[in-house]
């Protein structure tokens, strides 16, 4: 069953939910009616049991050897995605007397901001709007104040294809990154940030789940009079069980980390694997003399979101209909960018994307001049 499955299945290109590691799927589909020693599926055992508790402790430990954690940093599993990380971040770090500065390369870090500014003061240190988010801003473009709250940054933006490739580090500004389209596709040096968040399903597993990684110093800065939900402390304090934690989300992202871990050899591999099948569609782009053309800049370019239009609308609905054909799926862009959007998170196989690009190939020679 699961071969017939995996012979089944499209190439997935879609922006989240995305595409889960094969292997990944059929050892949640083994372990479904009943997990190893429960006797029970593990959407049906309590949060509070000890089998979950050795469940999530897995995943946060392969998580920490993944990113070399240090140790006064604090892992957290929630719920709401990252438009509750949007309020929680300036709730809890923002406080009455600073500004909290704001990065934005797309239409993420703009979202962010337009939550932060109900919370207190902001000021957004960069915008690349003028461009229609199509570059990332050199360093000297970004002005941070030496007594901001935080920098939020978005560390990929799904919607434009622009990425940061490297960490960012702004002295004694904590970072807080929005890493939810890239976390775990890449090493990562997590002591430059004050607070890393991603929701899972784009590299990490399903949509429900929340990371939150956060420097224990920050942790002074949430106020008791918080909601308990959004006071990161009370998360910090109850091992993430103030409420019943997303357990099956948390369950498939251990095995997401042990797939990184065990299959593809960390984040460093993953990272080189990444870069091969972004490569491959960018030089089709490169190679097409016009035919496709990129929405990033090539010195700001996503590994993650390949963006890029044809001549025509007529052409782009037909791309996208002969593409389904060959069962490449999902690969319309978002309506702000228009065009077509190839997601190539983690999961994504090389089959995949040489389908793709031999599919882009041939679509070009077919349509070039007509």
């Amino acid at each position: 069953m699961a071969v017939e499955s995996a012979v089944e299945r499209l190439f997935n290109f879609s922006a989240g939910p995305a595409a889960i590691p094969l292997s990944v799927l059929q050892q949640a589909q083994s372990d479904l009616l009943s997990l190893p020693g429960c006797g029970a599926s593990v959407m049906e055992i309590s949060h509070r049991s000890p089998q979950f508790g050795a469940v999530m402790e897995d995943a946060e430990q392969r998580l920490r050897r993944l990113l070399g954690m240090p140790d006064d940093y604090r892992v957290l599993f929630l719920q709401g995605g990252s438009r509750l990380q949007f309020s929680m971040v300036p709730m809890n770090l923002l406080g009455a007397d600073r500004t909290a500065n704001y990065l934005l390369t797309g239409a993420w870090g703009k979202n962010a901001l337009s939550e932060a500014v109900k919370v207190g003061p902001t000021k957004v240190v960069w915008d690349g709007a003028s461009t229609n988010y199509d570059r990332l801003p050199e360093r000297d473009d970004v002005v941070v104040d030496d007594d901001a709250a935080y920098l939020h940054v978005t560390s990929n933006e799904t919607i434009q294809g622009v990425q940061f490739q490297e960490d960012l580090d702004w002295g004694t500004v904590p970072v807080v990154s929005d890493m939810s389209s890239d976390f775990l596709s890449r090493p990562v040096d997590v002591s430059r940030y004050g607070l890393i968040y991603a929701c899972a399903q784009k590299n990490a597993g399903l949509s429900g789940l929340t990371v939150v990684i956060i420097r224990e110093d920050l942790l002074q800065r949430s106020q008791e009079s918080l909601p308990g939900y959004l006071n990161y402390r009370s998360h910090v304090e109850a091992n993430s069980l103030w409420n019943t934690p997303p357990t099956f989300g948390i369950y498939l992202f251990g095995l997401v980390a042990k797939w990184l871990e065990e299959e593809i050899g960390g984040l460093a591999a993953m990272q080189t694997q990444n870069q091969h099948q972004a490569q491959r569609l960018y030089d089709a782009v490169d190679a097409s003399e016009g035919f496709y053309q990129g929405h990033a800049q090539p010195a700001s370019r996503s590994l993650m979101n390949v963006t890029f239009r044809l001549p025509n609308d007529e052409l782009q609905s037909q791309f996208l209909a002969e593409a389904a054909e060959h069962r490449l799926d999902a690969l319309k862009g978002h309506r702000s960018v228009g065009g077509i959007r190839a997601s190539i998170y983690n999961a994504m196989t090389d089959a995949g994307v040489d389908a793709l690009r031999d599919f882009m190939n041939d679509f070009r020679s077919r349509n070039a001049t007509a």
